[in-house]
């Protein structure tokens, strides 16, 4: 059972839950209609499981790659302190990506080619990317923004069409990436204060999109909650740049993609579907507590 409790630590069930939440935003982005009908939810939890597969793998491999410095910085996580050996969350991550890889195709080509993308960014930022002052954040990014057109993909033309709002989760979390850095050590106001124009850049682009879709009304909610939450932790975080401090602030930034993602489905007018995509913001709180995030 610790062998269990250790893989999982390497997963981080928390940040699954949210990779989940980024197909449900892609789809409702190019127009998918949800339902209860089988045929109309198979592409969301194909999709959806194909996410949270890849997106565990990475993690595990963002681990394997950071043994030797986590047994320094942090000596209690699952690698370090021997409760699970290296070679078995090497099998256990490359097994979590060939299912995310295959679960995509059986989707389509398009889904297929786009998993095999994600698995390439993951890999490379936590061998190298990393480690890169400028391009490690928009790697991240790149990470989260094809995640999300994995959703779109369900329609290959919704895909051609909305791609360009990939934008967004890149540049979000490409600000989360740049306040990471200091969660260790700590860091200085001036990144976080960047970070924080990085987040009124999404929050504005979303209200945009809003109004363009004529959802507003329903959109508006969810963009304002996200934007107290992460840019009050953020303010602390700037106002006294320790750890900890950050360490709050990319939690929080980390879990409430959820909001952002319930806020694009919000935006399709399905806002059952928006409202039960915000409970799984509970979960992954709870699942946070638990297990560690970053």
């Amino acid at each position: 059972m610790s062998k269990v409790r250790a893989f999982l630590e390497l997963m981080r069930p928390a940040n699954v839950v949210t990779a989940f939440t980024d197909i449900a935003a892609g789809m409702a982005i190019v127009g998918y209609v949800f339902g209860k009908e089988m045929n109309l939810l198979l592409p969301l939890a194909t999709l959806g499981f194909s996410s949270m597969a890849l997106y565990a793998g990475g993690v595990v491999f963002n681990d394997i790659f950071d043994q030797e410095l986590d047994a320094v910085e942090r000596p209690e996580r699952a690698l370090p302190s021997g409760r699970i050996k290296r070679q078995e969350a090497i099998f256990g991550g490359i097994a979590l990506l060939a299912l995310g890889i295959f679960l995509a195709f059986w989707q389509s080509r398009l889904s297929g080619y786009l998993s095999i993308l994600i698995t390439i960014l993951a890999l490379f930022y936590d061998a190298k990317g990393k480690h890169m002052r400028i391009f490690g954040p928009i790697n991240m990014g790149l990470c989260r923004a094809v995640n999300l057109g994995l959703g779109m993909s369900v329609y290959n033309v919704g895909f051609l069409e909305h791609g360009a709002l990939m934008l967004i989760p890149l540049i979000y979390i490409a600000a989360i990436t740049l306040v990471s850095r200091g969660e260790v050590h700590g860091s200085h106001a001036n990144p976080l204060w960047f970070a924080a124009i990085l987040y009124l850049i999404v929050h504005a682009s979303q209200i945009w999109a809003a109004n363009s879709a004529g959802h507003l009304a329903f959109g508006l909610p969810f963009i304002l909650v996200h934007a107290y939450l992460i840019l009050s932790k953020l303010a602390v975080a700037i106002r006294d740049p320790k750890g900890p401090n950050i360490g709050k602030s990319v939690k929080m930034g980390v879990l409430t993609l959820i909001l952002m993602n319930a806020t694009w489905v919000s935006l399709s007018g399905q806002w059952e579907m928006g409202i039960f995509i915000l409970f799984l913001l509970p979960i992954s709180i709870q699942l946070g507590k638990k297990f560690a995030v970053t």
